[in-house]
C-alpha cells in the first residue's frame, strides 16, 4: 500500500516538473529584468522618545511630508498622527498636562441694596411701578402681592 502510494506521488511530481519547465520557459520571454524588493517590518516595533520626535519632524517640519515620513522610516501613518497628538498633549514626554477647569469660580456675595421701587398710583385702579433699571410694571389693585413681589425680585436682578 505504501508502494503504490509512493509510486502516485513521484508520477504526479513528474508531471508537475514537466509542466512547470514548460511554464518557465514560455513565460520567460515575458518577466522583466527589473526586480523590486518589498520590505516590511514584521512584528512590532519599539520606537524610543528621540525616535518618535525625529519622524515627527520629518513628517511635520518645514518641507515634511507624512508620506514621505512614512516610507522613509518604514512607520504607518496612524503611529505618526497618534505620536503627534501624544506630543501635543505631552504624553509623548512623560509630562501630562493638567486638564483645565471647566467651570469658572463663582462667589455669591449679597445682593446690593437697590433703592425702593416708585409706586405711583394712578385712576381706575392701576398701579404702575417704575424700577430704578428703568423698566415699568403696571398692575390692578387685585394683584397677588407675592406674586408681584417674585416678579419685581427678577426684574432687579
Amino acid at each position: 500500500m505504501i508502494a503504490a502510494l509512493l509510486a502516485r506521488w513521484r508520477v504526479s511530481d513528474e508531471i508537475e516538473d514537466s509542466a512547470s519547465e514548460r511554464a518557465s520557459s514560455h513565460m520567460s520571454n515575458r518577466m522583466s529584468s527589473r526586480i523590486e524588493v518589498v520590505s516590511r517590518v514584521s512584528g512590532r516595533r519599539r520606537w524610543t522618545v528621540e525616535q518618535k520626535l525625529f519622524v515627527l519632524r520629518d513628517a511635520f517640519g518645514p518641507d515634511g511630508c507624512v508620506r514621505t515620513a512614512c516610507e522613509r522610516h518604514d512607520v504607518g501613518s496612524g503611529s505618526i498622527y497618534t505620536w503627534r497628538r501624544q506630543a501635543m498633549s505631552g504624553e509623548l514626554a512623560g509630562v501630562r498636562k493638567l486638564a483645565e477647569p471647566a467651570f469658572a469660580e463663582v462667589q455669591i456675595s449679597e445682593q446690593p441694596a437697590l433703592p425702593a421701587p416708585t409706586v405711583a398710583a394712578s385712576s381706575g385702579g392701576v398701579i404702575g411701578i417704575e424700577l430704578p433699571s428703568g423698566i415699568r410694571v403696571s398692575v390692578d389693585a387685585t394683584v397677588d402681592a407675592d406674586a408681584l413681589s417674585r416678579v419685581i425680585g427678577i426684574l432687579t436682578r
